[in-house]
């Protein structure tokens, strides 16, 4: 054989030899790589359910401490519902999980059902108003069972998060031998083996991408971010915890084809609000995770402020356009691992929720202060039920034309048993966060109309206001209700007056505007309270069948001081009569508001000038003091 043919039969077989070899190492590789990456998806995904298996439990714990503080349906739905949630979330454990994990929800499942029968127990108690009963059963059956789900979800949860960044970081290893294994065969000098060697290596990175990614946003998933969170720890970082509200209206309304292109909206513009050197993260459904290194309080409120500002921004959804708001809890590390800073940010984003303050900063108080608030609503519900805790106080409201008391207000007050007087700022808002804010307010309107015919039978007339909140106004039965008191009491409709605040008819206008034409065609007098420091929206204003605008108190203490409050005023008093509506003043306190409301034309005043708030028998001695013959 000729010494060429043997060189080029050598170079043919050199060259199948290093694309054997290359072969070799690169499928070996790639089906290393395929079950690294698999096992690290499965576990992060494993994880994720037995976070939401977790939750659920959580949810049933915190259900069934509503339920025994307010009997109400509600706190037995939502209990349900979590047991739903729960079940849901162990059939996705089941589906993706080995036999270990096969097992432990066949445990979970014996304890639920274990757990359910006691809490049913449980619910009777409470319905008996059982103490005893109730105590024996949390302490021997329902509480110790629910702690042991709960430790198993968690430490199940534990486990697969290690799983999953044990897989990612063996991913990395396995990715870094192809990758030497790649270049030392080609160091031979073949060209052709450049190319096979990136595209190989290019498919071991997608595949570490995959894993460590969240589908849909691309963003780095759960357990990721809680890894690079422990790695922030020592340098004192913060964490942003930011949910949609209300995201589930746009899955419901528009599709999950838009609730997904919304998702990956927000999660492009808060990688785009941060720095490069933070972290945003989708941990699941709307909730997103934004990691601050060396970052303290002050600034990352500042980011906050920023990441909020631009999920204010109107989103373009194909064809429609969909504004949102969010809720955003914000922890900052002095101590402690990674999951309880997550947890701190996790209770600040619900305060944020709850109170509709948009940004709340976490304080270890925030667990007093949920105590605290079951506590109190407990208190309520109890004093609703006494019916010698919970009174009605009065104040007058007068004519400016010539001083006649044209109405009264009905307001709230509450005298509990141990801790006295509780103002009405304390234990309205709390009251307006559940149902229980229905039951105060019927509470408040039965009293008020039932004082209504009692001074009718006394040859007296009086228009009494009463305040709705925005969940009463949204009540499908508010208007049966009323209807119901006013012919039991045998009350005209003209004789009570409800008043509704621009936000709480913004809330839902197209369904609040519903409630207040069926209460206007009933005869009942309506107002829009405190006006100016809600939406002002003139297009719904106009819509409402409302005769009474009352300008709010803020404006008029200082409007014979204040040139600018004076304007608002003037605005107000100028609107509401272009309107055809009567217009009060709130917060009257000096002679001088008096006079400076008589020259803008004003109708009613109420405030202190006049009178504080009174029980009905007080307030009779003050209209007999002023008006000896005045009959209401």
């Amino acid at each position: 054989m000729p010494r060429s043919q043997a060189r080029r039969r050598a170079a043919f077989i050199g060259l199948g030899a290093v694309l054997l070899a290359l072969t070799g190492v690169s499928v070996l590789g790639t089906v290393a790589t395929r079950h690294v990456a698999t096992t690290a998806r499965t576990a992060s995904l494993l994880a994720e359910a037995f976070h939401r298996a977790h939750e659920a439990v959580s949810a049933e714990d915190i259900a069934e401490q509503q339920y025994r503080l307010e009997p109400e349906r509600h706190a037995r739905a939502d209990h349900a519902d979590a047991a739903v949630a729960l079940e849901v979330a162990l059939k996705d454990i089941e589906a993706r999980g080995g036999t270990a994990d096969q097992t432990l929800v066949a445990q979970v499942r014996t304890l639920q059902r274990q757990y359910l029968a006691a809490i049913e127990d449980l619910f009777l108690a409470v319905d008996r108003a059982n103490p005893t009963e109730i105590r024996r059963i949390d302490d021997n059956e329902a509480g110790p069972t629910s702690a042991q789900i709960s430790n198993l979800l968690h430490d199940a949860e534990e486990a697969q998060d290690a799983t999953s960044l044990d897989a990612s970081n063996r991913l990395d290893k396995v990715e870094r031998w192809v990758f030497v294994a790649t270049l030392s065969s080609f160091a031979v000098g073949l060209g052709m083996i450049v190319v096979f060697a990136l595209v190989a290596s290019g498919y071991q990175r997608r595949l570490v991408r995959q894993a460590m990614q969240d589908e849909l946003t691309g963003l780095p998933n759960r357990s990721v971010f809680i890894a690079r969170t422990a790695d922030a720890l020592p340098g004192g970082p913060s964490v942003l915890m930011v949910d949609l509200d209300r995201f589930k209206e746009v899955n419901d309304t528009l599709g999950h084809q838009c609730g997904d292109e919304l998702l990956r909206q927000v999660a492009a513009r808060c990688a785009a609000a941060l720095r490069t050197t933070d972290t945003v993260a989708r941990l699941a459904g709307d909730e997103f995770a934004i990691l601050l290194p060396a970052t303290g309080a002050q600034d990352a409120a500042r980011l906050a402020g920023r990441v909020q500002a631009e999920l204010h921004r109107s989103f373009e959804l194909g064809t429609v356009t969909v504004d949102i708001e969010v809720s955003i809890g914000l922890a900052s590390a002095a101590s402690g691992t990674a999951d309880e800073l997550v947890r701190c940010a996790d209770i600040a984003m619900y305060t944020a929720k709850e109170t509709k303050a948009g940004i709340a900063a976490y304080n270890p108080g925030m667990h007093t202060e949920d105590s605290s608030r079951l506590q109190l609503l407990g208190d309520l519900r109890r004093a609703l039920e006494a019916e010698d805790q919970i009174s009605l106080h009065y104040q007058p409201k007068v004519s400016l034309a010539d001083g006649a008391v044209c109405g009264v207000e009905a307001l709230v007050r509450w005298r509990h048993p141990e801790r006295g007087p509780i103002a009405p700022g304390d234990f309205i808002p709390v009251a307006e966060t559940t149902g229980l804010i229905n039951r105060l307010t019927l509470y408040v309107l039965r009293h008020a109309v039932a004082q209504s015919r009692a001074w009718m039978d006394a040859g007296r007339e009086l228009t009494v206001a009463v305040n709705l909140s925005p969940r009463c106004l949204l009540d499908p039965g508010l208007v049966d209700d009323v209807t119901r008191l006013l012919s039991t009491h045998g009350v005209p409709a003209a004789r009570l007056r409800l008043e509704v605040t621009e936000s709480a008819v913004m809330a839902n206008p197209a369904q609040a505007t519903a409630t207040l034409k069926q209460l206007h065609d009933l005869g009942v007098r309506l107002s829009i309270d405190d006006y100016g420091t809600g939406y002002s929206s003139m297009a719904y204003l106009k819509q409402l069948p409302v005769d009474e605008l009352k300008v709010d108190r803020t404006f008029v203490m200082n409007m014979d001081t204040d040139h600018d409050d004076a304007v608002l005023v003037r605005g107000a008093v100028e609107l509401g009569h272009n309107l055809g509506l009567t217009v009060v003043a709130e917060g009257v306190e000096r002679e001088t508001h008096v006079a400076a409301l008589r020259a803008l034309g004003c109708d009613i005043a109420q405030g202190y000038h006049y009178a504080k708030p009174m029980p009905a028998a007080d307030l009779e001695l003050w209209l007999q003091a002023r008006h000896p013959a005045f009959l209401f």
